[in-house]
């Protein structure tokens, strides 16, 4: 496996050295300041950039999904993804407004769907399906075949992009995928399901519970494992493996990663295991409103950009903070230093 490079601490050190300079008290963007000086270090340049980015989202349904743990039926993958590949998704309208394009890998969507007439800058890829998948606390998530085949679409999908791209913005959609990434989280943690699993799309009362015995299940079955690749083969779901080899990729090729909600993080906190290098090139765009998550940010030691209560997933919350990013390079790059401006500087 190619090796993680180092981030580039003088293009850090640069970046640092301009915000101390410009006409502001030194801090006083808070994090702000913190994310462009740590993309300055992707780039090795103390003037970084947000562009170009891509959104690539991964989806796949969930064997789970037959056992009660979602509101909503499998079917809603299926309708989910036509709707992102029309337009019409939160993400896609977020990328249109960010004028970022976005790609959608089918990594294995069980039911037919509707491919419309594509918005602008949304491309499809299917990559198809391979293999066995199983419901994860009776039988594993997937067998070799089906592994290798969802890893390898993560490393297709940033093989894709061109070599100039800074920015890579994952997201995901899969019925009851809350479900495989609370059970891998839990795993590679040593944490409860009790302590781990949320409502996800919106589960109460005894369903709630039912999600949760489901995880205490899959991981008593799997307590054996340690491997952070086993792991994810018997606990979490096609999407998860392709988005975990995505990130491992984006770092290899010296790409940025602005990392969604929960279900993301679960594929960033399952590369930092295989890959401890991959956290240098990951940041956090928001903290999800989804009970496990705060766990897996303070795991990582992770401070995110926003706390909006958001749990929609999609890369919803990472394209809100692009929004962000896009500002904190623009007062980075654009502001004025006490010497430019002739405002004297602080004496001490």
């Amino acid at each position: 496996m190619n090796p993680i490079p180092s981030i580039d601490l003088q293009g850090q050190e640069a970046a640092r050295n301009r915000q101390n300079s410009l006409t502001k008290p030194t801090g006083a963007l808070g994090r702000l300041e913190d994310i462009v000086i740590w993309l300055a270090g992707t780039q090795g340049h103390a003037l970084p950039t947000t562009r170009p980015a891509t959104t690539i989202l991964f989806a796949s349904d969930h064997p789970v999904a037959d056992h009660g743990v979602s509101a909503y039926p499998k079917q809603v993958t299926a309708a989910m993804v036509s709707n992102i590949l029309g337009g019409g998704a939160a993400s896609a309208v977020l990328c249109q407004s960010l004028q970022v394009p976005m790609q959608v890998w089918d990594v294995g969507v069980e039911n037919a769907y509707h491919v419309p007439e594509k918005a602008k800058n949304i491309t499809h890829f299917v990559h198809g399906t391979k293999g066995v998948v199983g419901n994860l606390f009776e039988e594993d998530a997937m067998d070799e075949q089906a592994f290798r085949w969802a890893w390898q679409a993560g490393i297709n999908a940033i093989d894709s992009l061109p070599a100039d791209n800074k920015i890579v913005l994952l997201g995901e959609m899969g019925i009851g995928n809350t479900t495989p990434a609370a059970a891998l989280c839990s795993s590679l943690m040593g944490v409860s399901a009790a302590d781990m699993v949320g409502a996800g799309t919106g589960v109460t009362g005894s369903a709630l519970q039912n999600k949760i015995d489901i995880v205490s299940k899959a991981l008593l079955r799997c307590a054996h494992s340690s491997s952070p690749k086993t792991l994810l083969r018997t606990l979490s779901g096609r999407e998860i493996v392709a988005m975990t080899s995505a990130v491992i990729r984006s770092a290899q090729r010296k790409m940025a990663v602005l990392v969604d909600g929960f279900i993301v993080s679960s594929s960033v906190l399952a590369a930092c295991a295989i890959h401890p290098e991959v956290r240098n090139w990951v940041y956090f765009a928001h903290r999800s409103a989804e009970k496990g998550h705060a766990l897996v940010l303070d795991h990582l030691d992770a401070t995110p950009m926003l706390d909006c209560g958001l749990r929609l997933g999609e890369g919803s919350g990472a394209l809100t903070a692009l929004s962000l990013l896009d500002q904190a390079v623009v007062l980075h790059s654009q502001m004025a230093t006490f010497a430019e401006a002739a405002v004297p500087d602080r004496d001490i």
